[in-house]
């Protein structure tokens, strides 16, 4: 099966969970607080417990050696997206919606979309990829992201010394490259056989069934958190155009461009972090924003329906663009 139809395929059924999520949310049988809940079970447990325990399996000296670049991959997508926003922006909607036009146009979702979508295509590997950007997304994502926002980034910086994600980044790997043995008690096959390493493979074994909710589970609340949202359809704002074909299209095109200027001077990346890198580009706006554009003093209705949209038309954008690539 070609790449396309397999991104094609895992969009589809994400999808599928998105709308249950928003039909749970419609009917009632998702309260207003569900969403919340969902999405700080999501962040504060199931995410660290699968980015600590992938760490832990994949991350070894070789592969450290050979990724030590992922984390800064992110700022060049925000600068390519970034530019890109300031040619569009002023072409939809007024002065007052500038910045949160150029915040939604520069933040896609880097983890919750694009990490099932990597893991079918290119397994652990693809995994790894996806959670070492997301430490370099998330510090864009609460420095330049706020800067974009509201002008100061200095509350934001304080915010990512209590980002449990990093944290957990962090521990895995340096837990994986300290004792390179702990990886070997995710595998019971043969199972341990002293009790410290009966109880360390039941914790890690623990912490892998915790993590595997955060896929399901973040879609469920997306979905619910887009069930609230009153989309006019009759009516929607100019900037809302700009923002989903600036996201979805323009963005996407540009850094795949830039890529090939660069691979045209030498400069060439390991081909799955390459598709890795398209896949993330091409996500629509990341769920947060709608979050972030209201503390910070952005248009949170603009947000709002930004995530709604493009998540909708990235059914058909990624894996037209996958194709183009791939």
């Amino acid at each position: 099966m070609s790449e396309s139809r397999v991104v094609l395929i895992k969009i589809a059924g994400m999808f599928l969970i998105i709308m249950a999520g928003w039909v749970a949310r419609r009917r009632a049988y998702l309260k207003d607080e569900a969403s919340g809940i969902l999405s700080r079970i999501v962040v504060d447990a199931a995410f660290p417990a699968l980015v600590f325990t992938q760490m832990l399996r994949t991350v070894d000296a070789a592969s450290l050696r050979q990724d030590w670049l992922l984390p800064l991959l992110p700022i060049p997508l925000v600068a390519i997206a970034y530019v890109i926003g300031l040619g569009v922006a002023p072409l939809f909607g007024g002065k007052e919606q500038r910045n949160t036009v150029l915040f939604l146009i520069t933040s896609p979702n880097w983890v919750f979309l694009p990490l099932p979508i990597a893991e079918a295509l290119y397994g652990s590997a693809g995994v790894r990829i996806v959670l070492l950007c997301n430490v370099g997304a998330q510090l864009a994502l609460w420095s330049i992201g706020v800067w974009i926002l509201h002008g100061r980034i200095s509350r934001a910086l304080r915010g990512l010394t209590t980002n449990i994600g990093l944290w957990t980044t962090a521990g895995g790997i340096i837990l994986a490259l300290a004792f390179p043995s702990v990886r070997e008690l995710g595998n019971l096959h043969p199972a341990p056989a002293s009790l410290g390493g009966m109880v360390g493979a039941a914790g890690i074994d623990a912490l892998t069934m915790v993590g595997s909710l955060t896929i399901p589970l973040s879609l469920l609340a997306i979905g619910a958190q887009l069930g609230g949202i009153s989309i006019p359809f009759r009516s929607l704002p100019a900037s809302l155009y700009g923002v989903v074909m600036a996201r979805l299209v323009i963005a996407p095109l540009g850094t795949i461009a830039v890529g090939m200027a660069l691979a045209h001077f030498g400069f060439h990346l390991p081909n799955i972090t390459r598709m890795v890198l398209v896949l993330v580009a091409a996500m629509p706006v990341a769920i947060v924003c709608s979050v972030m554009a209201e503390r910070y003093g952005g248009d949170t209705h603009l947000a709002a329906q930004a995530v709604f949209l493009s998540t909708l038309f990235s059914l058909i954008t990624v894996p037209a663009l996958f194709y183009l690539v791939s």
